[in-house]
């Protein structure tokens, strides 16, 4: 009982000096606020299961009229509110705090009715809650995303690192490279518009009124330096020996239908046909399919050349670190928040992460069993078909030699 006094105190603590932050940029902000309303010291919230947390529901400048706020929620059985009426007095300075119980595992938003008097007085006062059932796996969840940003980030390096040590390229798919580098210059086209473009924020937050912009500076890093670390390999292609390989035609009429797509989406967000939000989603889509199809043409090779030389192993063993860690994150945050319907319910960002982690368990099938025995040498279609043709001359040369008496 005293651990929960004391937590409440705290609480009540932590949240007076948000407030009091709150209120010391609204004075810096001098004339520039022109529209009094009601707001809160935190729009999102994390409480857990059958423990309390608070928000501050305070004036950014003095009411003009007393405002009656009655607080809902999208779903009674994940949380309760206390109080959930309350009067907010003309001219008053007062902080009224409201106490979050946490009742079920899930997700639920905090709003305010109004009448179309007070509307906009109250559309900032939202609060998006997050019940979970243990803080230790919200940690752990932590933990593993940060470790698959890590190894997703590394991942291209021992790539680049086999080409430099063998100065070749031979073994590695131009195909998937190809492929690899509009998806990620797309990803990063994507990222970079939400978190740095205010007009395309204004438009998601226009369609998704109380959510969160989905892009974070970590995914902006990851895409623009996936986009750096993969130019770095296609400049390599340039440099070390590369035998017969080149982009295919496959590949580039793929290509082409991607850069209609592209082209045409950006033509109607031009012509004001569409948002550049929505151009944005294009571009995301065809990264979507990009990643699904970008393996194929290196996996096609690797079995044709019954190798996996000069294709490095580090980067898939790297690749299905993270995609596994991603996979297990999603599970443990479905079974903290009672949230499996983000899984099963839209499983396009689950079965993309399995989709990658098959492949990379293939590669390494192909590595470590499949082609085990396979040796270093000048790894290009053509070069292996010439030197398995000169060998076969050689041992015919030997056997008339011998059939003529030289031995």
């Amino acid at each position: 009982m005293k651990n929960n006094q004391t937590q409440t105190r705290m609480h009540r603590l932590l949240s007076s000096l948000r407030l009091a932050l709150l209120l010391l940029a609204t004075v810096s902000l001098g004339n520039a606020q022109t529209t009094s309303r009601l707001t809160v010291d935190s729009h999102d919230i994390t409480v857990l299961l059958h423990s309390n947390e608070t928000f501050v529901v305070f004036a950014n400048q003095l009411l003009d009229n007393d405002v009656q706020v009655n607080l809902k929620t999208d779903s009674d059985n994940h949380l309760g509110l206390d109080p959930t009426t309350f009067w907010y007095p003309a001219g008053s300075t007062q902080n009224q705090t409201v106490v979050i119980t946490g009742q079920n595992a899930g997700f639920a938003q905090v709003t305010a009715e109004a009448n179309a008097e007070n509307a906009q007085i109250l559309e900032d006062v939202f609060v998006r809650v997050t019940v979970a059932k243990s803080r230790g796996l919200i940690y752990t969840s932590i933990v593993f995303g940060w470790v698959y940003f890590v190894a997703w980030s590394v991942s291209f390096y021992p790539q680049i690192w086999v080409n430099y040590r063998r100065k070749s390229v031979e073994g590695l798919n131009f195909d998937f490279l190809t492929l690899n580098i509009v998806g990620f210059t797309l990803y990063s086209l994507f990222n970079c518009g939400l978190y740095f473009i205010e007009s395309l924020q204004d438009e998601y937050e226009a369609r998704h009124p109380h959510g969160l912009n989905p892009v974070m500076l970590n995914d902006v890093f990851f895409s623009l330096h996936a986009m750096f670390a993969t130019s770095i390999t296609i400049i390599q292609c340039f440099i070390y020996e590369r035998g017969q390989q080149k982009v295919s035609f496959v590949a580039y009429g793929i290509l082409g239908i991607f850069a209609v797509v592209v082209i045409v989406s950006a033509g109607l967000a031009g012509g004001a046909v569409i948002h550049w939000l929505d151009f944005l989603y294009y571009c995301s889509y065809v990264k979507l399919t990009i990643t699904i199809i970008k393996y194929v043409p290196q996996a096609l090779m690797n079995y044709r050349r019954k190798s996996t030389v000069g294709w490095s192993i580090g980067n898939i063993l790297l690749d299905f670190t993270g995609g596994t860690l991603s996979m297990l994150q999603m599970i443990l945050n479905g079974h903290n928040y009672d949230d499996w319907a983000s899984i099963f319910g839209d499983p396009t960002k689950f079965g993309l992460g399995l989709f990658s982690v098959l492949f990379d368990i293939f590669f390494m099938l192909q590595h470590y069993v499949f082609y085990r025995h396979a040796k270093e040498q000048s790894s290009s279609d053509l070069t292996i078909v010439t030197e398995a043709a000169q060998n076969q001359g050689k041992d015919e040369s030997s056997n008339d030699d011998v059939t003529n008496g030289k031995y």
